[in-house]
């Protein structure tokens, strides 16, 4: 017989379930995973399958094995921390270093505090910027697209953060005269430059799966909106002062600000429970993208904001809480 679990009122019910949202978020990463498989073919589809078996891999032996729990891979959580560790790293990657990568975002970003539902960091990039420090080379050279058949030995070139982060260092606004326009960021569809990340250079997918979260109500608007927001404004005033300077639409379109703050800062684990906590989180993770984008070392700063600001989200979820219902009477 079920035990029956009594808790305080209000009482509400929904037919929300882990598998459901994380499915949901895998389907909204069909349009860019699509756009990635024809702008760099092989390339694309060997780092995100073998991205996605490893997680799934190592959720599932972590689980039987080391932990001696029963396997949660079917909960979709794994495939989803796969696809986005995936499509946040180049797509000529080698395998072994894809491995490792996925093997830190489950075995230590996410297993190690006990499996879904209490790791305090996005297990996928926590995977990322564990690549990112331990194999800086690999991971900083960006194929040029069309290039369907090519895998390791594809040619790489520039993007246009780096040609932002050059134009910045150097005081030279006519460096920013290389950088695509907004209709070719938004398409990602600039051939003479590396656009980055498998999922990061084509803007119209990931906004694409970004009404589909929001139709679902997979997400809400509060966490991605206000991180755009705040990324346009700081970048417009900084435009504005210096020329140097990229436009805020160029930034928003650049790099992989859109698939941050639409799949990874909305993650339900490591982000604020109510809406005037996302709003703040979202703010901070703006204006530290912003920071590291333009002074630190690094032309982009997204994971490593998105991370700052899960760490802050205990604290965040303590001082900003929801008004209680009813009132306690004590005599």
């Amino acid at each position: 017989m079920g035990k029956l679990i009594v808790s305080l009122s209000p009482h509400a019910h929904g037919n929300e379930t882990v598998e459901k949202n994380m499915f949901g978020v895998v389907i909204a990463l069909i349009p860019a995973i699509l756009v990635s498989f024809v702008y760099f073919g092989i390339g694309s589809v060997i780092v995100l399958m073998s991205s996605v078996a490893a997680c799934v891999f190592f959720e599932w032996a972590i689980s039987k094995y080391l932990l001696k729990v029963e396997p949660t891979v079917s909960d979709g959580s794994a495939i989803v921390t796969g696809l986005l560790l995936g499509m946040n790293l180049p797509s000529n990657l080698p395998v072994w270093i894809i491995l490792i990568g996925a093997l830190v975002s489950i075995g230590i970003g996410k297993m190690s505090f006990g499996g879904l539902g209490n790791n305090p960091f996005n297990p996928a990039l926590v995977g990322r910027c564990f690549l990112l420090i331990s194999f800086p080379a690999q991971m900083t050279l960006w194929p040029l697209p069309n290039q369907l058949t090519r895998y390791l030995d594809a040619e790489t070139g520039a993007t246009p953060l780096q040609i932002m982060k050059t134009a910045i260092k150097e005081g030279d606004p006519s460096l920013l005269d290389q950088l695509p326009d907004s209709m070719q960021l938004l398409l990602g569809s600039n051939p003479n430059l590396g656009l980055g990340t498998i999922g990061e250079f084509c803007a119209l997918a990931l906004l694409l799966g970004f009404v589909y979260l929001l139709w679902k109500k997979v997400i809400t608007w509060h966490i991605p909106i206000s991180i755009i927001a705040t990324v346009f404004v700081f970048t417009g005033l900084l435009h504005i002062a210096n020329p140097a300077y990229a436009d805020p639409f160029t930034e928003i379109l650049s790099g992989g600000l859109l698939l941050g703050a639409i799949f990874m800062a909305t993650d339900y684990v490591t982000s604020p429970m109510n809406h005037k906590g996302q709003l703040i989180y979202g703010i901070a993770i703006g204006f530290l993208t912003v920071v590291i984008r333009n002074w630190g070392s690094y032309p982009e700063g997204m994971s490593f904001a998105i991370l700052i600001m899960n760490g802050f989200t205990p604290l965040i979820n303590h001082y900003i809480k929801p008004k209680r219902f009813g009132r306690v009477h004590v005599k």
